[in-house]
C-alpha cells in the first residue's frame, strides 16, 4: 500500500470517474486503474462498485476512503514540518473567501502578502460559507476567510477583526431623522436583504429576530449585491444593512445616508478558518499577520456585540 495509491482512490471517490480522476492526478487512466486494482488485490476487497454508473464506493470502500483522507493528511504534514523547520513559506495555498468579504478585504492585503511572500502560489476562490466548509473538510481548501462563529467540530477559527453593521437609510424612510439607531428600531418588513446563500443575510435576520418575532413571509425583496440594495433603497423600497468596510469607498452623497448603531454596535466576527489538521500553518499565520497589519487602521470599533451568521431555524 502506498500514499500514491490512496491519493488515486480519493480522486476516484471524488469524481466517480476513472478518467476524470486520472486527469486530476496527472497520470494516465490505465496507470491509475492498475494502481487501484493492485491495492484492491492486496487488501482482497473491492473499494469501488464498477457496475454502477457513476462508479460508487462499496461499504468497505467508504471506510477506506475515510481513513485514506487521514493518512494522506498526515503524510502532507511531514512536508509541513520540514518547511517550518527550514523557515520556508511557499507552495500552493488554496484560500476561500465569502462574497461579502472578498471585494473589501482582498484589495487591502493581497498586494502586501504577494510582495512579502512571493514563493506562495495563492489560489483564491469566492465561495459561500456552506461550500467553504465542504471544501475544507474534503481537503480542497487550505483555509478560508468567513463570518464566524460557525461552531463546526472539524474547523478552527482565528478571529481577524470585528466589522460593525451600518444602516443605509434613505430620505423617505421612517428612521431617516434619527442620528443613531438601536436594534429595536429594525423591522424586517421594510428591510432589503441579500439573497439566500449569503451568511450576512442570516446575520441581519438574527439581529432583527433578537428583538422581535417575525415570519419569513414578512419580507420578499432580495438581491445579490450590496450595490443593488442601496439603489433599491434610493428608489424608496426600504432600508438595508451593510458591513462597515463596504461604506468606505461610496460617494459622499450616499455616505451621508449611513447611520451607525448605539453601543454595543452589532457586528460580524470575521475569521481565518482552517481544518483542525492544521496543515500549512506557516502560511496561515503569514496570512493572519498580514491582514491584521492592514485592518487595524481601518476598523477602530471596540464596543461591539457579535451577531451569529448561523441561520436560525
Amino acid at each position: 500500500m502506498t500514499i500514491t495509491q490512496l491519493k488515486y482512490v480519493l480522486a476516484v471517490a471524488e469524481h466517480a470517474n476513472f478518467t476524470k480522476a486520472a486527469e486530476k492526478t496527472f497520470v494516465t487512466q490505465p496507470t491509475l486503474s492498475m494502481q487501484i486494482q493492485k491495492l484492491e488485490d492486496e487488501l482482497d476487497i473491492l473499494i469501488f462498485d464498477r457496475s454502477k454508473k457513476p462508479i460508487a464506493l462499496t461499504d468497505i470502500g467508504k471506510e477506506i476512503v475515510s481513513q485514506a483522507k487521514n493518512i494522506v493528511n498526515e503524510a502532507n504534514r511531514i512536508s509541513d514540518i520540514v518547511d517550518q523547520q527550514k523557515g520556508f513559506i511557499g507552495g500552493e495555498f488554496r484560500l476561500g473567501v465569502i462574497p461579502t468579504i472578498m471585494p473589501t478585504l482582498l484589495p487591502m492585503f493581497l498586494k502586501n502578502f504577494i510582495k512579502k511572500y512571493p514563493k506562495v502560489k495563492l489560489k483564491i476562490e469566492e465561495l459561500n460559507t456552506e461550500t467553504i466548509i465542504e471544501r475544507l473538510e474534503d481537503g480542497h481548501l487550505d483555509a478560508a476567510i468567513a463570518a464566524t462563529p460557525l461552531l463546526h467540530p472539524n474547523i478552527k477559527e482565528r478571529p481577524l477583526y470585528y466589522e460593525p453593521f451600518m444602516a443605509y437609510v434613505p430620505h423617505n424612510h421612517r428612521l431617516h431623522d434619527k442620528k443613531s439607531l438601536e436594534t429595536t428600531d429594525l423591522d424586517l418588513s421594510d428591510m432589503l436583504l441579500l439573497e439566500d446563500g449569503h451568511c450576512f443575510k442570516d446575520g441581519v435576520i438574527n439581529l432583527c429576530k433578537a428583538t422581535r418575532d417575525y415570519d419569513d413571509e414578512s419580507f420578499s425583496l432580495e438581491s445579490g449585491s450590496f450595490e443593488t440594495l442601496v439603489k433599491l433603497a434610493n428608489e424608496g423600497l426600504g432600508m438595508t444593512l451593510l458591513p462597515y468596510l463596504h461604506t468606505l469607498d461610496l460617494p459622499e452623497k450616499e455616505k451621508a445616508l449611513y447611520k451607525s448603531f448605539k453601543d454595543p454596535s452589532p457586528a460580524r466576527e470575521v475569521s481565518l478558518i482552517y481544518p483542525k489538521s492544521e496543515l500549512k500553518m506557516q502560511i496561515i499565520e503569514a496570512l493572519r499577520t498580514t491582514i491584521a497589519g492592514v485592518i487595524k487602521g481601518a476598523i477602530l470599533f471596540q464596543n461591539v456585540e457579535i451577531i451569529s451568521p448561523i441561520a436560525k431555524k
